[in-house]
């Protein structure tokens, strides 16, 4: 191949009028707002299709003269100066939400740092769900105003592409990202010269360049290794693909994002004062954190990590622990060795941070070093934080589950990125204008009602036949790139009925989400999709992970099962599935349907975007529909069951079971039955409004990211500050208050409990009294807590609830006597227990691993 001597960039050439649709173009508030949508639209109908809704590629297609004829189109011009005035309008907003709550920041101080970002389908830079969270997360900051930037990297080939062969099988394309003609620009220096950043890989130097995608008032920097600086070609490969290769490729695209995340924002003149690590893989800028803060204020490891570790934000996304991302001790010796030094610590204290013994070896984990690096974790949703605090406890021995220190924020969607404009054009007449500024507000929901049946039933229906002519052509296309038979291509043109009930599944192909459950009956099955009066219909989406043999199976039986005489016109699998796929299904089906083995689903988020556009969900209850499910708003699968792996074939059968009970006797009968004369479901158009109003206040990324400020971001900076403002000492008191328990704690003891009766009537006081030992900790350095609760059949405290005991009296030699009391308002039997927990102002939780004192667990 010829090696080019020079690189020349070029540019569209816009007539002066419009040179502002470069600027529109580079910044993807575009893609949620859909005026200016409908502007590029205006520009070339096909060509925005063909470009793949890339406003960047059309200015650099577009025909001059098409350029030229615009700028004398009154019609146009108009429109393009109403779409202006309002970017204007949005990006200088001083009143917004965080200013309004918590003053106006000058310079950003928050930074999310995130493997994938799913902003639109014009930049391939995501794989699914945890991705286009990010990127939602990015959109609602924005919003909202908050002073945040996004950190993550930049991929060449992104996530694959799917397309599937003749027989179904899922086939894997990798097509190269062309970013010059994608909204993404280099970031450069003072003498314009690309921004450089390195981080040390084995025997070498890595170097990326820093790219920038605009997100409304939000820049997103992402690491790009495909530059010149780096001479090895796996190297410059390193960020080809997400989630790809080997776990040399993984630790080091880690190692990247992470510790090279945070030496591009200091290169950028960002110093964050929070930073969120939404899932483990971008743990390892906890380290680099604290390796910078040794270096600036003279302190050593332990000291930075007490001091910063309030201001690191740990997000858990996987539920499994198969799911986790672990390396061997080999793998970090080779990349590591030489960091651990320059921490000023031990190779084996640097393990200590990130172990978790596994199939009877170590390994490293980079959930667990978030952990142990953090102030403050949570899971994604509320079912998903009972999860977590369970698969995490081994973390905090002798702490009871429940008050594990693992939050939960449930998830949420972007709302204007996920609506149909046409359900938009429908609230903007009949909700209070605040709906698209404040989507958390339940008053504003509660204006569905005013909504005509009439005319949501019409929105609705008009997006459920866009969504099958949709499908048709996208049918149509990918079975004339297969080769299929010419009587199949043409019948694409006929599958799918506009006026039938339509249930859509999309989501990644992995086996615990139970893709095929639906067709585990099918004479059940065909008697639904082939009821002349009463037809059922689904279209299918989703990609399995390239090494997913089963995930790709599942795939591959759908597909020739909708190839079948008697489900051709009735089942549809869609190859590709991206976010634009993704917008036509939650816009236009009826029922969005999700099955996964319940408490595997962390959160899910798709069915959360059916909400807004009318759809309605029918879940197994997990993720977020566990805390979201009334029999008002939608149907559930089941009852909150959870099997054994031995039971996991009793499982499928009895929820395969209840999932054709309920399609046969609740949602076909509601959409199809008591219809009145004007043809519309009444009962269905209750739960459709009913949905609306009860869920759309709560599950969106505006609430989201609120909670995430106001519970996380703001308390953590706050102590952060405080603890190095105006000088370190109040950090450096904290620091040397932990070294202190950790090093008295062995001598820390609860030695005898006294209770001031054996029996006691409802409503009145029982005391206790319990003698401890502190060592050379003082009674203000420590909490005692008396913890008491109802009995199990095996003699142990379930659901317990603490008290404060107070200091009594001090028996000198560290010894103590402390008091409290309790009043019991139901009779029964009760256990009662005293414990020692650590005390400071500063500690954002008294749960540090390993220090908790129980009477009875003396003999340490």
């Amino acid at each position: 191949m010829v090696k080019p001597i020079a690189t020349v960039s070029v540019v569209p050439k816009l007539p002066e009028p419009l040179e502002r649709l470069r600027e529109l173009a580079y910044n993807v508030r575009w893609s949620w707002h859909h005026d200016t949508i409908n502007l590029f639209r205006r520009l070339d109908r096909d060509l925005w299709e063909e470009s793949g809704h890339n406003p960047v590629m059309m200015l650099g297609s577009i025909d001059q003269r098409r350029l030229d004829a615009l700028v004398s189109d009154s019609a146009f011009m108009s429109h393009f100066k109403r779409v202006c005035n309002d970017f204007d309008a949005y990006m200088a907003a001083d009143d917004t939400w965080y200013n309004r709550k918590h003053g106006k920041a000058t310079t950003p101080n928050l930074a999310y740092f995130s493997m994938e970002f799913g902003l639109t389908e014009a930049l391939q830079n995501y794989s699914g769900g945890l991705g286009v969270l990010s990127g939602d997360h990015l959109k609602s900051a924005s919003d909202l105003g908050l002073p945040l930037v996004g950190v993550g990297l930049l991929y060449q080939e992104g996530y694959f592409r799917q397309y599937l062969s003749a027989d179904g099988f899922q086939q894997e394309l990798y097509p190269m990202n062309d970013f010059a003609n994608m909204p993404v620009t280099t970031v450069t220096d003072t003498d314009g010269d690309p921004l450089v950043i390195s981080v040390a890989l084995p025997g070498r130097d890595l170097y990326a360049h820093v790219r920038k995608v605009q997100v409304g008032r939000i820049p997103l920097y992402l690491l790009d290794s495909n530059v010149p600086e780096n001479t090895r070609e796996e190297d410059r490969n390193l960020t080809d693909r997400l989630y790809g290769g080997d776990k040399r490729t993984r630790i080091r695209q880690e190692l990247l994002v992470g510790i090279g995340g945070i030496r591009a924002l200091n290169a950028l003149g960002i110093r964050p004062q929070v930073c969120h690590i939404n899932e483990g893989h971008s743990a390892f800028l906890t380290l680099e954190r604290a390796r910078q803060f040794m270096n600036a204020h003279g302190v050593d490891f332990w000291e930075a990590r007490d001091i910063l570790s309030p201001s690191n934000v740990f997000t858990i996304h996987t539920p499994v622990p198969a799911g986790l991302e672990r390396f061997g001790l080999d793998l970090m010796a080779e990349h590591f060795r030489d960091y651990n030094q320059q921490l000023g610590i031990s190779w084996d204290e640097f393990l200590s941070l990130g172990r978790e013994h596994v199939g009877g070896s170590d390994v490293f984990a980079l959930p667990v070093l978030a952990l142990n690096m953090s102030g403050t974790s949570n899971g994604v949703a509320k079912l998903h934080g009972v999860v977590s605090r369970k698969m995490w406890q081994w973390m905090y021995p002798n702490v009871p589950e429940s008050e594990i220190p693992i939050d939960a924020v449930t998830n949420g969607i972007h709302t204007q990125t996920w609506l149909s404009a046409d359900m938009g054009e429908l609230f903007d007449r009949y909700l209070n204008p605040r709906w698209r500024l404040d989507e958390t507000d339940s008053a504003v929901w509660a204006d569905v009602e005013h909504i005509p049946d009439t005319e949501l039933w019409r929105t609705h229906v008009r997006r459920r036949e866009r969504l099958i002519a949709f499908t048709r052509e996208r049918l149509h296309k990918q079975l004339a790139r297969r080769g299929a038979p010419h009587h199949e291509i043409e019948e694409a043109e006929q599958v799918l009925d506009p006026d039938a009930l339509t249930i859509g599944f999309a989501r990644r192909f992995a086996t615990y989400k139970r893709a095929t459950m639906v067709f585990s009956d099918m004479d059940r099955l065909l008697r639904l999709v082939n009821d002349p009066d009463r037809p059922v219909q689904f279209v299918f989406a989703g990609k399995a992970h390239p090494h997913d043999t089963a995930g790709k199976e599942f795939i591959r039986s759908i597909v020739n099962l909708a190839r079948t005489p008697e489900l051709r016109h009735r089942l549809v699998f869609l190859e590709d599935y991206d976010m634009n796929v993704a917008r036509y299904l939650v816009q236009g089906v009826d029922v969005w349907m999700n099955n996964p083995r319940r408490p595997k689903e962390a959160s899910g988020t798709s069915g959360m975007k059916v909400i807004y556009n009318g759809g309605l969900n029918f879940s197994i209850l997990d993720g977020w529909w566990d805390e979201a499910y009334t029999p008002e708003v939608g149907w559930a699968i089941g009852s909150r069951e959870e099997y054994s792996e031995t039971e996991e074939r009793d499982q499928d059968q009895i929820e395969s079971e209840a999932l054709y009970n309920v399609l046969e006797h609740d949602i076909v009968p509601l959409f199809y039955g008591d219809r009145t004369r004007d043809n519309l479901p009444r009962g269905w158009i209750r739960m459709m409004k009913d949905s609306m109003k009860q869920l759309a206040p709560v599950f969106n990324t505006h609430r989201m990211v609120q909670e995430y400020t106001d519970r996380m971001y703001i308390p953590s900076r706050d102590l952060a500050e405080n603890l190095i403002t105006p000088t370190l000492e109040k950090g450096r008191a904290l620091s040397s208050y932990q070294r202190k328990v950790r090093r008295e704690w062995n001598n820390v003891s609860v030695r005898d409990v006294q209770t001031s009766e054996s029996t006691v009537a409802v409503g009145s006081q029982l005391v206790v009294r319990a003698a401890v030992t502190l060592g050379h900790l003082t009674p203000d350095e420590v909490q005692v807590q008396m913890y008491t609760g109802r009995l199990t059949t095996r003699g142990e405290i379930t659901g317990g609830e603490c008290h404060p005991m107070r200091l009594a009296e001090s028996l000198g030699g560290g010894a103590y006597i402390f008091v409290g009391e309790t009043i019991y308002q139901t009779s029964g039997e009760r256990g009662v227990s005293v414990r020692i927990l650590p005390r400071h102002e500063s500690l954002l939780t008294a749960f540090l691993p390993g220090l908790i004192r129980w009477a009875g667990d003396n003999n340490r």
